[in-house]
């Protein structure tokens, strides 16, 4: 196939959240597509927390796949912002006539996609750990470390921040950058606390971010935050301990007149999620090269702090699946980036200022908490919507742009 061919296979590096909606949306589109994991085993039971926005779920609903959220989700109606005083600082939301946000525990989000990807007979291989591509005028190959190989016209490298395909398309590709925080998070079953009423709450702490929601159930979620000089690995903070680690947290939110220390105390040990370092992705400025092109956070990694990641993941993998079914292979890579580049970046430095406020000093939080309920009466709501409310028409035709 040459570049002016359209792709009738695709190989998917990466078995997250992202890689399986490609697949999917790529069957969809009639593209035979299969899924390669690095590590052995599926995902089941990791990782905490996230939201799902609206225009996540909206590109969801574009392959059929949106109700899989739905079911496992519970609507979050605001974000409310608090100071480390307690002091309500603003309350923002989606305009109402776009569905609510959803709160899922990404092991649920996981695991419904991939159950849902296996039904529509999507093939998924773990224990491929991707070590080297081969590209050739009739395809992609891929090499895995286990000496096995497969091949496709196309390679999508959907395999996250720390990406294998990245260096591989631009082998000067930049790696993420340490955001100065450690992230932590729990579910508790019973927190003995009366209902948000849907609203997750964000607290500038004195010396930390506290988030969190409590259900009608008095079931919650919180997540932490910690401001941290020193870059350290998952396995590092980990290696420290769930105790060592709940006695820092209580020490940092001590002084704070929020929930932070009751629902921290009110934590089991065992319940405690130390997700490692927050890390900000540069500006990747190569998301493709011949064959091969990247989605997801190896393309566009958004800070937590965006309530974005998984959503504009799930976009771009749509929105490819839609260029690459109506469009040569060449064309369709150029096409994507032009439709994708300016939303996620644009979503990425929203959530860079988030960040800035989460390790402001002394003066900083101050000053924050003094023009910020002032400046969010200012803001129109629908000024914000354009985050929310994105659409992809999956019937339209794809065109390249000019």
């Amino acid at each position: 196939m040459t570049r002016t061919g359209k792709a009738r296979t695709a190989l998917i590096i990466g078995g997250g959240i992202a890689g399986p909606v490609a697949a999917m949306a790529l069957h969809r589109a009639g593209i035979e597509a299969a899924v390669y994991e690095a590590y052995d085993s599926t995902a089941d039971g990791a990782g905490g927390g996230m939201t799902i926005a609206p225009n996540g779920q909206n590109a969801l609903d574009a392959i059929g796949a949106g109700d899989l959220v739905r079911a496992i989700g519970t609507p979050v109606t605001a974000m409310g912002l608090r100071s480390w005083t307690g002091k309500d600082l603003a309350q923002f939301a989606p305009p109402s006539r776009l569905p609510s946000l959803q709160f899922v525990w990404r092991a649920d989000l996981y695991r419904a996609i991939y159950d849902e990807a296996e039904r529509r007979s999507v093939p998924i291989h773990h224990g491929k750990r991707l070590t080297d591509t081969t590209d050739t005028d009739s395809g992609v190959t891929a090499h895995f470390a286990d000496g096995t190989q497969a091949s496709a016209d196309i390679l999508i490298g959907a395999d996250g921040i720390r990406s294998t395909v990245r260096p591989l398309i631009d082998p000067v590709a930049p790696q993420p950058n340490y955001a100065g925080l450690v992230c932590f998070g729990a579910r508790m079953h019973q927190s003995g606390l009366p209902s948000t009423n849907g609203v997750m709450y964000m607290c500038f702490g004195k010396r930390a971010f506290f988030g969190y929601q409590v259900f009608d159930d008095s079931s919650a979620v919180w997540f932490v935050n910690l401001p941290h000089v020193l870059p350290m690995t998952v396995a590092e903070a980990q290696a420290i301990g769930t105790k060592e680690w709940m006695r820092t947290l209580q020490t940092a939110f001590a002084d704070d007149r929020t929930p932070a220390l009751e629902m921290i105390s009110r934590t089991d040990p065992r319940e405690l999620l130390i997700t490692g370092p927050m890390e900000n992705m540069p500006r990747v400025p190569t998301w493709t090269r011949d064959r091969m092109t990247l989605i997801g956070d190896a393309a566009h990694a958004a800070s937590s702090s965006s309530g974005q990641g998984a959503s504009i993941a799930v976009e771009s993998a749509v929105e490819l699946a839609r260029c690459l079914r109506d469009l040569p292979y060449g064309q369709a890579f150029s096409t994507y980036e032009q439709l994708r580049r300016p939303r996620v970046e644009r979503i990425i430095k929203l959530g860079a200022r988030t960040n800035s406020n989460k390790t402001a000093g002394p003066v900083g939080r101050v000053l924050r908490d003094l023009v910020m309920p002032a400046t969010m009466k200012l803001i129109n709501p629908e000024k914000m919507a354009w985050q929310f409310d994105h659409h992809i028409d999956w019937n339209a035709k794809a065109t390249p742009l000019t």
